[in-house]
């Protein structure tokens, strides 16, 4: 199975899992998908690959996800849920760094053959994962408020609360995205790979990014359908 299939598939079931998350669990069904998501794209970054004709890490599709459970919570349960997830997701980075370093701290019998490849995954988790933690904070924020943000403004103009969701989607997890992008690619890989490395890296991921934001619009609709149905 080539590398691009496999990313439309991870993109198809990664919001697939979130949907049905939201459906079984509702509120806290996203907030739980956050923090799985959090550590294993913290993971998956470490993997660098090829696929459209691009060199791009993996971890994209999953950090495009929290941006989909953050927009969905703005919409059905406002500022401070979404926030909440972004705390959740700052706390179970710090939590994970804590646990995976000091798998590290021990001494392997003679018999183990899995602690040089643990050290091989996680001697670079300290700074990923700071990095991660940093340009979690700024641009989860960001996203959480420029959504409220465009809500706001497309209210004021159009009377209409519900109106215009496909624009404070797509208006603010794509400038966010973009920051996301240049901020995590300098901090948690400037040094390990060569610059055209990096830049490639940065436009690899935008474009996963634009491609994700787009295809998450129709999620927060059906998010939005599911809760009225509820109600």
């Amino acid at each position: 199975m080539t590398n691009e299939l496999l990313l439309i598939l991870s993109l198809i079931v990664t919001f697939f899992c979130v949907m049905v998350l939201f459906l079984v669990f509702k509120e806290q069904g996203l907030y739980f998908w956050t923090v799985i998501a959090t550590i294993a794209a913290n993971i998956e970054a470490l993997i660098v690959v090829e696929a459209f004709h691009m060199e791009m890490t993996l971890g994209n599709i999953l950090f495009a996800s929290t941006f989909l459970v953050t927009d969905i919570l703005s919409e059905l349960y406002g500022k401070k849920s979404a926030q909440k997830a972004v705390y959740l997701g700052m706390a179970t980075s710090v939590v994970f760094i804590l646990i995976s370093q000091s798998w590290m701290l021990y001494i392997p019998a003679d018999s183990d053959f899995v602690m040089p490849h643990i050290k091989a995954v996680f001697s670079n988790t300290p700074r990923l994962m700071f990095a991660s933690l940093v340009v979690y904070c700024i641009v989860q924020s960001f996203d959480v408020w420029a959504y409220h943000k465009w809500w706001e403004l497309t209210t004021k103009k159009f009377h209409d609360s519900r109106k215009f969701l496909w624009l404070r989607n797509n208006g603010s997890t794509l400038f966010s995205q973009l920051l996301n992008t240049v901020l995590f690619t300098f901090g948690a890989f400037l040094g390990v790979y060569p610059f055209s490395t990096l830049v490639s890296i940065i436009l690899s991921s935008y474009v996963i990014f634009i491609v994700t934001s787009l295809c998450d619009t129709p999620f927060v609709y059906l998010a939005r359908r599911i809760r009225d149905r509820r109600s």
